[in-house]
C-alpha cells in the first residue's frame, strides 16, 4: 500500500517538476495523473486475464497492491484445491461405502431427480448410473405410494413403506428415506422377501389352523350343551366340569374367529368394497351390548355422538374395532367406573374416542399393545374373557381406512383409546351420501 502511494507521489512530484519547467504545471499534472490511471487500468484487466484464463495470461508484474491480490490468489486457489481434493476423496470413499452395500441406494436431489445410484440400484429398481441421471425416482419406480413418501423426507426418516421391485420379479423391497447434505435425499431399497415370505407364511398357517379347527370345536361345543342340558343323564358331580368345559370351548372358539378375522384383514391393506357407514347406528347398538355386558357392574356410561357424522368404509370391520374398544373398557373398568363415548369432528378429521377410568396401562407397555396374544397382565386378561387379539384387529381395520390408532393411559386412573380418521372419509352431504352407495 505505501508502495502505491509512494509511486504516486513521485508520478505528481516528476509532473509538477516538468510543468514548472515547461510552464504548464495544470496540464503537465493532468497528463502524469491520466496516464497513471490507464497503467493501472492495464493492469486491473491483465489481473481480470490472469483470474479467468490462468494458463494464457500472466499476472500483473506491477509491485504493490497487485502483488498482494495475486499472492492472496494464490494461496486461496491452493486452499480450495486442498479442500476441492479433500471433499473428493470423502465422497469417492462414500461411493465405494454405498456400492459395497448390498441394499440399493440413491441419492436424490430437491425434485427427486437422481444424482447418484450404486450398483445394487440397478438389480432392484432398475435405476442405472449414470444412464439415468437427472431423471426423476418416481418416473422409474412407479408406485401409488411412493409419490406421497417423498414429498416428507422428515416422516420418512422413521418409518418405511414395503413395495414389490420393479426389476426383480418375485422380490420386495423396504423403503427407506433420510434428509442429508443441502436438499438432498438418500434413498434405500432393502430385500426383505424372505421375511416377506415368512410372514405370509405365518398368516396362512395361523388362517389354515384356525379354519382347520373351527369344525372340531363346534363339535366338542354342541357334545358338551347336550351333555349339560341332559340332566337325567348326567350325573351332579360332572356338571362344574362341563361347565368348565363349556367356557373354556367358547373361549377357544372366541379365538379362532378373531385369528380368521385377522388373518383376513391382514390379507390386504385396502378395503374392497367402501360404502357409507351410518356409525351412530354402530355406536348405538354397541352401546347396548356394553350395557348388558356391564351387568351388575353398573358402570356409568356417558354417550355423546355427532348423529350427522357419517364416513366411507366397511361397515362390519368399523363394527367390531369400535366394539372391541367398548367391550375392554368395560371389562377392565371396576364397578361403579365411568365409560365415555364420543363421535365427533374437527379440522383434522372424524374421531371415535372411548374412555374410562379404569386399572390403566403402565407406559412401557402401550407400544405393544396392538401386538397380536400381546396382554399387560396374563391372569387379568384370561379372567375377563380377553383373547388378546381385539387391538390387533382394530389396528389392522384403521389401517385399511387409512385412520390411526392413539392411545393414552395412566396406571391406576384409567385409559383413553382414540381413532382418528383423515376428513377425506367424512360423508358431508346428501350427495356424498348417494355417491357412496353407488360406489
Amino acid at each position: 500500500m505505501r508502495r502505491d502511494l509512494w509511486r504516486l507521489a513521485s508520478v505528481l512530484l516528476v509532473g509538477g517538476l516538468l510543468g514548472l519547467i515547461v510552464d504548464h504545471v495544470t496540464l503537465i499534472l493532468t497528463l502524469a495523473v491520466f496516464g497513471y490511471a490507464l497503467w493501472q487500468q492495464r493492469n486491473l484487466y491483465r489481473l481480470l486475464w490472469w483470474i479467468q484464463e490462468r494458463k494464457k495470461f500472466q499476472a500483473p508484474d506491477a509491485p504493490g497492491v497487485f502483488e498482494e491480490i495475486c499472492r492472496e490468489i494464490d494461496f486461496l486457489r491452493a486452499r480450495h484445491k486442498r479442500r476441492k481434493k479433500k471433499l473428493g476423496g470423502y465422497l469417492h470413499q462414500f461411493r465405494q461405502a454405498t456400492g459395497a452395500l448390498p441394499d440399493a441406494a440413491v441419492v436424490l436431489g430437491p425434485q427427486g431427480e437422481i444424482q447418484w445410484a450404486n450398483e445394487a440400484a440397478g438389480e432392484y429398481l432398475g435405476v442405472h448410473w449414470p444412464l439415468d441421471q437427472r431423471q426423476r425416482l418416481t418416473n422409474l419406480v412407479r408406485h401409488p405410494e411412493l409419490p406421497k413418501f417423498l414429498l416428507n423426507p422428515q416422516e420418512g426418516k422413521n418409518q418405511s413403506i414395503e413395495i414389490p421391485s420393479p426389476a426383480k420379479r418375485g422380490c420386495y423391497l423396504s423403503i427407506t428415506v433420510a434428509p442429508f447434505g443441502e436438499d438432498q435425499r438418500l434413498f434405500v431399497a432393502r430385500d426383505v422377501t424372505r421375511l416377506h415370505h415368512l410372514n405370509q407364511i405365518r398368516s396362512d398357517f395361523v388362517a389354515n389352523v384356525s379354519h382347520e379347527l373351527r369344525t372340531p370345536v363346534t363339535v366338542v361345543s354342541g357334545y358338551l350343551e347336550t351333555l349339560a342340558n341332559d340332566t337325567d343323564r348326567c350325573p351332579k358331580e360332572w356338571h362344574s366340569i362341563l361347565e368348565q368345559m363349556q367356557n373354556q370351548t367358547n373361549r377357544m372358539r372366541s379365538v379362532i374367529e378373531e385369528l380368521l378375522l385377522l388373518s383376513r384383514l391382514e390379507q390386504d391393506d385396502k378395503i374392497a368394497k367402501s360404502e357409507v357407514v351410518a356409525v351412530p347406528e354402530i355406536i348405538s347398538t354397541i352401546y347396548r351390548d356394553a350395557q348388558a355386558l356391564s351387568g351388575q357392574n353398573r358402570h356409568l356410561f356417558y354417550l355423546e355422538v355427532d348423529a350427522k357424522l357419517l364416513i366411507m368404509g366397511a361397515q362390519s370391520e368399523l363394527y367390531s374395532a369400535f366394539s372391541n374398544l367398548v367391550v375392554n373398557a368395560v371389562r377392565y373398568t371396576p364397578a361403579g367406573g365411568v365409560i365415555r363415548i364420543r363421535w365427533h369432528k374437527d379440522s383434522s378429521g372424524a374421531h371415535f374416542e372411548v374412555t374410562d377410568t379404569g386399572v390403566g396401562i403402565p407406559e412401557h407397555h402401550i407400544p405393544r399393545l396392538t401386538e397380536r396374544f400381546y396382554r399387560v397382565d396374563q391372569s387379568r386378561s384370561r379372567e375377563s374373557g380377553g383373547t388378546g387379539l381385539g387391538l390387533a384387529i382394530v389396528k389392522h381395520v384403521l389401517i385399511r381406512h387409512k385412520a390411526k390408532l392413539h392411545i393414552e393411559s395412566v396406571a391406576g386412573h384409567g385409559s383413553t383409546f382414540r381413532c382418528d380418521f383423515p376428513p377425506e372419509l367424512i360423508v358431508t352431504s346428501d350427495a356424498d351420501v348417494e355417491m357412496g352407495r353407488r360406489a
